[in-house]
């Protein structure tokens, strides 16, 4: 890992960036990828002088400085929900920059943590480990966001590309559309929460204001963008029923959001702590034989969905599972257990279509299938 700068980051750094790259841009503002002086990637922020809004406002006022703070005040808006909303599944700040650039004094850059946009046709190959651990990013942000310093917060524009992936968490970059107000209403007729497939009537408090609206529209977004696509498919099948509650329920908004993370967080401990898993190796006739401290180097086989795109890898909880795996799998006749794990503590094996050839490697153990 690149080393991490610290906050309080300022121009100075700024100074001597090398390789900056384009990534994108929206309405109001363009994304740069430069390394700092020190080796850190990092990502720039600021406002996009041939962007849509400074160019819709010179064109209509003619004012650039007038217009330029406009789409700058967005920035800046961003950079203050960045620094007071800080939790893992937001984009960390690490700092701003004031300098004179084109003709415009004192044009903002924010300083940030560096993520890969989300790719959802991407995301639907990897393993249901790491499409699970992106819709538990998402509950504990969107609990997060519930139960804010600042009240709670909702994000207007909801989608995708909102959203960057920092080794695979999932943290929300772009705040500048985030409001913390909740909606104020007569009676329930002003709580409609309106989605391009169906709509729903909150509740109107006595106090008047709509009960938990900011709140179900981040869930449902998360429903209609996320979970739906990636928490059930290719699941473990004793965890399918748990999954599809979820799903269901958020698509139908009748839990919040306390209640669909403790849901989430609920799989995640059956599935860290194995017990998910139900006992059919038992009926198990196959033998293996250990061989330790060696690997087999070639003759792999392709299966779905696995972590290297040449060959068959993938998570198992303990022994007993990877032995399942195998004779789940046609082709395969041994195992290679790597000492690499996945995120929740899983390790990583190599399932094999022989043991020709084996050959010594320390960090591995090779299992092979003398029978059955």
């Amino acid at each position: 890992a690149s080393p991490c700068p610290g906050p309080g980051l300022g121009c100075p750094p700024l100074r001597n960036v090398s390789g900056a790259q384009y990534v994108g841009s929206g309405y109001t503002k363009a994304v740069y990828r430069v390394r700092l002086p020190g080796g850190a990637a990092v990502a720039l922020k600021a406002v996009d002088f041939s962007g849509h809004d400074l160019g819709s406002c010179v064109r209509e006022f003619g004012a650039r400085r007038g217009c330029y703070r406009l789409a700058a005040h967005k920035l800046l808006k961003e950079m203050v929900l960045l620094e007071r909303l800080r939790h893992p599944n937001v984009l960390q700040l690490y700092g701003y920059c004031y300098q004179d650039s084109e003709d415009i004094p004192d044009t903002l850059t924010t300083i940030t943590e560096l993520g890969a946009p989300v790719e959802m046709i991407q995301l639907l190959q990897t393993s249901w480990e790491d499409r699970f651990r992106i819709c538990l990013s998402l509950g504990r942000l969107l609990h997060h966001l519930a139960h804010s310093p600042l009240g709670s917060v909702t994000l207007l524009d909801f989608r995708p590309r909102q959203f960057v992936l920092v080794d695979g968490e999932l943290k929300v970059t772009d705040l500048d559309d985030a409001r913390v107000e909740e909606t104020p209403c007569a009676s329930s007729t002003d709580c409609i929460l309106e989605f391009p497939a169906r709509n729903f009537t909150l509740p109107c408090s006595a106090q008047g204001w709509c009960e938990g609206m900011n709140e179900k529209r981040n869930l449902y977004n998360a429903y209609r963008f996320f979970f739906t696509y990636l928490l059930p498919h290719s699941a473990p099948s004793s965890l399918r029923p748990l999954l599809d509650s979820i799903v269901n329920a958020t698509g139908e908004l009748t839990w919040g959001v306390d209640e669909t993370l403790s849901q989430l967080e609920k799989v995640l401990h059956l599935f860290k702590s194995g017990q998910y898993l139900q006992n059919s190796s038992a009926s198990s006739s196959a033998e293996y034989q250990r061989l330790p401290d060696s690997t087999i180097p070639r003759e792999d086989y392709r299966c779905w969905p696995s972590y290297h795109h040449g060959s068959c890898l993938l998570s198992v909880f303990n022994l007993a599972e990877a032995v399942d795996v195998c004779e789940s799998h046609a082709q395969c006749r041994a195992f290679v257990l790597t000492n690499q794990t996945t995120w929740t503590g899983r390790k990583l094996v190599f399932f094999k279509t022989g043991w020709s050839q084996v050959v010594p490697d320390p960090n591995k153990i090779t299992y092979v299938r003398t029978s059955g």
